[in-house]
């Protein structure tokens, strides 16, 4: 369930747990499109049968792959409705504790760890982001995104 809050609202939410996305499936085509956007085609990464002998038994999404669909999923965490622009400002530290193989699915789950003033008519908020997979203990992605919301 998104939580969907004002430009005003955001200011108070410091600490805030915003809950978790829906599930959604790492593909071997999404991951084919992903090398091809970035020119990493690795083997672990876009060859099925050659990484079924390799360390992981089969292949893998690229790090960088699961850390950008913290995006999307994180739209399904929380919304600021009255904002004229939206922006990535960045990361503080990111981790990738676990690789996801085709097929498993991974969810976000986020709160808000910081919020201050940016630029006059700014916030900024530091979030605390989990990027799960279904069935592991051990998550995907453990990162700390900053976004900026201004009126």
């Amino acid at each position: 369930m998104t939580t969907i809050v004002s430009f005003d609202d955001l200011q108070g939410m410091e600490g805030a747990a915003l809950g978790t996305s829906k599930w959604l499936e790492i593909t071997q085509d999404r991951v084919n499109t992903f090398a091809d956007a970035t020119d990493d085609h690795q083997w672990i990464h876009t060859d099925p049968v050659r990484a079924s002998e390799g360390p992981f038994g089969g292949p893998i999404a690229h790090g960088y792959l699961t850390l950008s669909l913290a995006i999307p999923l994180w739209s399904e965490v929380l919304e600021v409705d009255d904002v004229s622009t939206k922006v990535n400002y960045g990361l503080n530290k990111v981790r990738f504790p676990s690789p996801v193989p085709v097929g498993a699915r991974i969810r976000l789950t986020g709160a808000v760890a910081r919020v201050e003033k940016v630029g006059g008519e700014g916030l900024q908020i530091t979030t605390d982001v989990v990027i799960e997979i279904e069935g592991s203990e051990k998550p995907a992605c453990v990162a700390q995104p900053v976004f900026r919301f201004y009126r």
